[in-house]
C-alpha cells in the first residue's frame, strides 16, 4: 500500500461548526421569528444551487426570507448567519501541525459567501493548499465526480490520499473512488485512525 501524501478534510463538523445546517437555520429562524416550515420548504428548493455557487447569498435570501417585507434588514440577517460559525480549536491546531508534513486540501459543501468568510475568519488558507469547495466546482458531496476532480487537481492516486469527514454518506462516496477514509467522531479517534493508516501525527 502506498504511503499517504495528501489529507483531504471536510470543514463543517470537522474543523469548524457547520455553516448553515439545520441547527444554524433553526437558531436564525427563532431569532427572526420566521415560519420554520415555510422557510425550510423554500430552503430545500434553492440549497443545491446555493451550495453549487449558482445562486448568490442575496438571491438565496430573496427566495427564502425576503420574498415579503420584514422588520429586519438583509444585512442584519447575514450578520447572524456569519456569527453562527465557530472554530474547533483543537482540531484546527492538529490540522495545522499536519500541514508541515502533508499536502492539505478541503472537500466541502458550502455556499460561496459563507465559504469565503470562513476561510478568512478562521485562517484556513494558512493550513490548506487547495479548497475543493462545492461553490467553486459546481458539484456537491457525495457526488463521486467531486472526489475525482479533487484527485485530478492534485495529481495523486486515490490510495495516496485520506479523506476525513463526519458524515457517513460523504465517506461512502469517497471510498467508492478509492480514497482511504476516516469517519471522524472526535480528535482522539481521528489521531488513532490516521496513525493506523501510517500518517505521522
Amino acid at each position: 500500500m502506498k504511503a499517504i501524501q495528501t489529507l483531504f478534510w471536510d470543514v463543517g463538523g470537522v474543523l469548524l461548526t457547520n455553516a448553515w445546517d439545520h441547527e444554524e437555520r433553526d437558531r436564525a429562524v427563532e431569532r427572526f421569528q420566521l415560519q420554520k416550515a415555510d422557510f425550510e420548504v423554500r430552503h430545500k428548493e434553492v440549497v443545491t444551487a446555493f451550495e453549487e455557487g449558482k445562486v448568490t447569498l442575496d438571491q438565496y435570501l430573496d427566495r427564502t426570507v425576503f420574498y415579503q417585507a420584514r422588520k429586519f434588514t438583509k444585512e442584519e440577517f447575514k450578520s447572524v448567519m456569519f456569527s453562527l460559525s465557530r472554530p474547533k480549536p483543537d482540531v484546527l491546531e492538529f490540522a495545522r501541525s499536519l500541514a508541515r508534513k502533508y499536502l492539505m486540501a478541503t472537500i466541502n459543501n458550502e455556499s460561496r459567501e459563507m465559504n469565503d468568510y470562513r476561510i478568512k475568519q478562521f485562517g484556513l488558507a494558512q493550513i490548506f493548499d487547495l479548497f475543493v469547495s462545492s461553490c467553486y466546482v459546481g458539484l456537491r458531496k457525495p457526488d463521486e465526480r467531486m472526489y475525482h476532480l479533487a484527485l485530478d487537481l492534485i495529481q495523486k492516486m486515490p490510495e495516496e490520499c485520506c479523506f476525513v469527514d463526519d458524515r457517513p454518506v460523504n465517506i461512502e462516496g469517497a471510498a467508492k473512488v478509492g480514497l482511504r477514509t476516516i469517519l471522524m467522531q472526535d480528535l482522539r479517534q481521528l489521531k488513532k485512525d490516521l496513525q493506523g493508516l501510517g500518517v505521522e501525527v
